[in-house]
């Protein structure tokens, strides 16, 4: 058999195995990487291209899921990984999860953008929290952002200040990042250079940060009315999401509290007690508006918003 014989013998053995072979389609692949140069120059979409065909293993199965980070600031989120996830993505326009937001967000936009029943206070500002672990805030608040920049005339900031146990980055598949506490913490540090821009237009992230022994009272410094200020100065257009630690494990939330216009808190039923939520609202009785969304509700379908959440919401001491 000859050099030649032998060779093709051994490319037609190796595509039977499934190797993906260089020349192999070259046309279309590079077809496919033109045309991701020409509609962009993030580095990120030409990366796409570059993923394993077949991952040997779980863990290269999970970073090909992970979002790549391209220069700068911008993220890549992962919108298969995201779904699969149970979270919102904004071509699921039709799903129950974004009808039931709909509802959650629409008097929050109101009272941001000023079109509320009455004049809200830093009402762009809002914290979803909880009275304890478990009851579903990081992943209500994770979802309220991606609903809010769904709209067409509204963009979100979202914030994770569950400074005792952040988990927004990972929920979205992303790695830790320097952010709120790096900003509050070191004069050298602006938040331009820690906020985190995504392929869901509106949507920009401002991630916790590093660790600090004393959260508290970075959250309760003049640092931290001077960023808010600061946000409310260069994003105007913003409404911005906190998702905060739950308010009867920790003080980090009730100081938060104080800086914020409208709290979400999240309660879920048949699991937590009244005797709490009258606490855990006790503790933020100063702010102006408070909406409480009811996480895994059971209702009947004539009764219900969509599946899973209900809510109530009030100003003041009202509730409704």
């Amino acid at each position: 058999m000859s050099l030649i014989e032998q060779a093709a013998k051994r490319l037609e053995q190796l595509r039977q195995a499934g190797v993906q072979l260089p020349d192999e389609d070259a046309g279309t692949q590079n077809s496919a990487a033109s045309t991701a140069m020409a509609g962009t120059t993030k580095p990120e979409a030409i990366a796409k291209v570059s993923q394993p065909t077949v991952p040997r293993n779980e863990s290269e199965v999970e970073t090909a899921l992970r979002p790549s980070v391209a220069s700068g600031n911008h993220i890549e989120l992962n919108m298969d990984a995201i779904a699969a996830s149970g979270l919102l993505v904004p071509n699921a326009t039709r799903s129950l999860l974004a009808n039931e937001f709909r509802v959650i967000k629409r008097p929050l936009i109101a009272n941001a953008i000023g079109r509320g029943a009455a004049s809200v206070a830093d009402g762009k500002l809002i914290m979803v929290t909880s009275a304890l672990p478990g009851e579903g805030k990081s992943f209500t608040a994770v979802n309220l952002a991606i609903s809010i920049a769904m709209e067409l005339d509204n963009s979100v900031m979202l914030v994770d200040a569950d400074v005792a146990r952040p988990s927004v980055l990972n929920m979205l598949g992303l790695q830790p990042a320097k952010g709120l506490l790096d900003v509050l913490g070191s004069n050298s540090v602006d938040i331009s250079s820690v906020l985190l821009s995504t392929n869901i237009e509106k949507l920009s992230i401002l991630p916790c940060g590093t660790r600090h022994d004393r959260a508290t009272e970075l959250l309760a410094s003049d640092a931290m009315i001077q960023l808010l200020q600061d946000i409310s100065i260069r994003y105007p257009d913003r409404i911005v999401i906190f998702d905060s630690p739950p308010l009867l494990l920790t003080t980090e939330a009730r100081v938060l509290a104080t800086h914020m216009g409208q709290i979400v808190m999240v309660v879920q039923a048949g699991n937590t007690t009244q005797a709490a939520v009258n606490e855990a609202l006790a503790t933020v009785d100063a702010c102006p508006v408070k909406m409480m969304v009811l996480n895994q509700a059971r209702q009947s379908a004539s009764e219900r918003y969509g599946y899973g959440y209900g809510y109530g919401y009030g100003y003041g001491h009202e509730t409704q």
